[in-house]
């Protein structure tokens, strides 16, 4: 009865290799400065991160010697914390996570250097471990980086991360390191906070669990907007850099019109001018 379906079914199962992806070959974990990283379990490499000059990030002068002294004493081998850096938005955050990344490579070594960054996307935490299996046996040392990093309602990705950062049995690799982003200090919007206050049996250690996810992160850096001296700093700092020749008076006042028409000043508004001026005078930003 089966003879006559044999060479059907051989046909289908030739048509269905023929469908399937080929298999992914090994990554180099040492191909490239920074990886994205897929929950599907592959690593992919960047070919060029997109960043800003760690010297043009103004304003967070305290923040950036921190993070640097902090990544320095990890990328040679010592200990350091997992840094959660949280705060109004558009003041450089991410911007400084990656700057500091390829400024300790130049301070450490070459390219690549002994440091990779690989970013995590905020859905794709429930496959961390996954990511830390792969690098746990890497001869080379990692910045984990997620950026806008936050929980609502009934997420429990939380637990797991708690778990990856601190805790668990394994723990996190010696060479794997944290840093996240937020404009939430805690990760989680305080009416859910107080929502577990008001409906727990025991309100206080319900409070405990929620707020217990950024304990795992030895530093805490904090951004907020700038004051109209530092934002100019920014604005002309960036000029400078792309030889953008304009008035300094006329510089300030289309500044401030910009920063008003968006109701902040930070390093994102300050970079969204520089590209609208650019674009005016028919510079190139390079």
């Amino acid at each position: 009865m089966t003879d006559p379906l044999e060479p059907l079914l051989q046909r289908i199962a030739q048509a269905l290799e023929r469908l399937a992806p080929p298999a992914a070959p090994p990554l180099d974990v040492a191909s490239a400065d920074a990886f994205i990283w897929h929950a599907a379990g592959t690593l992919e490499a960047v070919a060029e991160v997109n960043r800003v000059n760690i010297a043009l990030l103004q304003g967070i002068d305290r923040q950036k010697d921190i993070l640097v002294e902090n990544t320095v004493r990890f990328a040679r081998g010592l200990p350091a914390n997992n840094a959660l850096l949280w705060g109004a938005r558009g003041c450089g955050k991410s911007s400084l996570v990656k700057a500091v990344h390829a400024a300790v490579n130049d301070q450490v070594g070459g390219r690549p250097g002994p440091l990779g960054l690989v970013e995590i996307h905020r859905e794709d935490i429930p496959s961390l471990p996954a990511l830390l299996a792969v690098l746990r046996t890497a001869q080379r040392r990692f910045i984990l980086f997620c950026d806008d990093l936050s929980f609502d309602g009934q997420d429990a990705a939380y637990k797991s991360l708690k778990a990856v950062l601190e805790g668990g049995i394994e723990g996190r690799p010696d060479n794997v390191l944290f840093y996240a982003t937020s404009n939430r200090r805690h990760l989680m919007p305080r009416d859910m906070i107080e929502n577990e206050r008001s409906t727990a049996i025991s309100p206080s250690e319900a409070v405990e669990e929620k707020v217990s996810l950024s304990d795992r992160f030895g530093l805490w850096l904090g951004f907020h907007n700038a004051d109209q001296p530092t934002y100019f700093a920014m604005i002309e700092g960036y000029a400078r850099r792309y030889g953008l020749e304009v008035d300094p008076e006329t510089l300030r006042k289309e500044a401030v019109e910009w920063s008003v028409t968006r109701g902040a000043r930070s390093g994102r508004v300050a970079w969204q001018y520089i590209q609208d001026l650019a674009g005016r005078l028919g510079k190139r930003l390079e």
